[in-house]
């Protein structure tokens, strides 16, 4: 005899076959039945979260296993398997090394760690911007340095101060000291300088890779008013009166300019920070050397691949670093650390 199926009936025939449906899917996929004892995986966190980079910059990532009572457990099974589920770059599936890529933005939960089997998974979020995070170590042992270069450093005659380090690697030598000044520690040829030129090395490579947002054309900056950003010209790289460079009230505003072979600002050029912009945060990749010429106003940190000149009566605030080549000084120049 047939019966006809009532709603409460047919609630809880609808209660019993979810159930059953959830039972079967748990030993499928092997879902514990009761959440892990203290000692057992029970969670995993990945670090740092968030993580702001650049463009084009590489962030190591690490993930740590906790049990039930918070204790640091190993992360079982092992091994952990990276990957990226949002986008905002690529990562290594085995090391945990994310390479940002060049849309900027912020990605939640990108970054994933889980255990080898994916049942347990910790996440972090990535933002892709210019703005460098606190305390950027882009420059890293090379930051203390006003003036690094690769074979030589010299200065035409007093008056000229630089109140920062000087190196010098692998060249060995200073010629006009004194009678020109140094206020802070010289190394030449020695070890503390060989680090600070490898970390100028990789400062290099890392601003250099960076995505340009917008070409200079024609080549000059003067008369123009930089918002935030990567600039870069193919070749040489000019600027004829004053370049504005305006942080817009942001003072970790970055901004790189990219120099493919040479930068030379002309006589009595003035580099002009407004709206919060900071010299420490201005940084001039240059593919080959720069001259700043007699009477220029400069700021933020040089970093070229062969030399750098300084001509009479520059004040520059920031740094003069040359991986391979001799930094020149004139008469009457002053180099102060941002």
């Amino acid at each position: 005899m047939l019966r006809t199926l009532t709603a409460p009936r047919l609630a809880r025939l609808v209660v019993i076959v979810s159930f059953a449906a959830l039972l079967v899917a748990a030993c499928e996929h092997n879902i514990p039945s009761a959440p892990p004892a203290a000692g057992e995986l029970l969670t995993i966190t990945v670090t740092p979260n968030p993580a702001t980079m650049p463009p084009n910059f590489s962030q190591q990532f690490a993930a740590v296993g906790t049990d039930i009572t918070g204790a640091v457990v190993p992360i079982t099974p092992a091994p952990v398997a990276w990957s990226v589920v949002a986008g905002g770059g690529a990562i290594n599936s085995g090391s945990g090394v994310f390479a940002a890529g060049a849309t900027l933005g912020t990605f939640p939960s990108t970054v994933r760690a889980c255990n080898s089997t994916g049942f347990i998974c910790g996440f972090a979020t990535v933002i892709v911007a210019i703005t460098p995070p606190v305390g950027f170590p882009i420059l890293g042992r090379a930051a203390p340095y006003g003036i690094l270069a690769g074979s030589t450093v010299t200065c035409a005659g007093a008056p000229g101060t630089i109140n920062a380090n000087v190196g010098v690697f692998p060249g060995t030598t200073t010629t006009g000291f004194p009678p020109c000044t140094i206020t802070g520690q010289t190394h030449l040829g020695d070890p503390t300088a060989d680090s600070a030129q490898q970390d100028l090395t990789t400062a290099y490579n890392a601003l250099a890779g960076m995505v340009c947002n917008t070409t200079v054309t024609p080549a000059d900056l003067g008369g123009r008013t930089l918002t935030p950003g990567v600039y870069c010209a193919a070749s040489s790289l000019a600027i004829t009166g004053t370049v504005t460079l305006d942080g817009q009230g942001n003072p970790n505003a970055l901004f790189v300019i990219q120099a493919g072979t040479t930068l030379g600002p002309a006589v009595g050029s003035t580099v002009a920070l407004i709206n919060g912009a900071q010299a420490k945060n201005v940084y001039w990749q240059v593919g080959s050397s720069a001259t700043l010429n007699t009477g220029t106003t400069f700021r933020g940190t040089i970093v070229a691949l062969t030399s750098i000149t300084l001509n009479d009566n520059v004040a520059m605030t920031g740094r003069a670093l040359a991986r391979n080549g001799a930094v020149s000084l004139g008469t009457g120049d002053t180099i102060n650390l941002p």
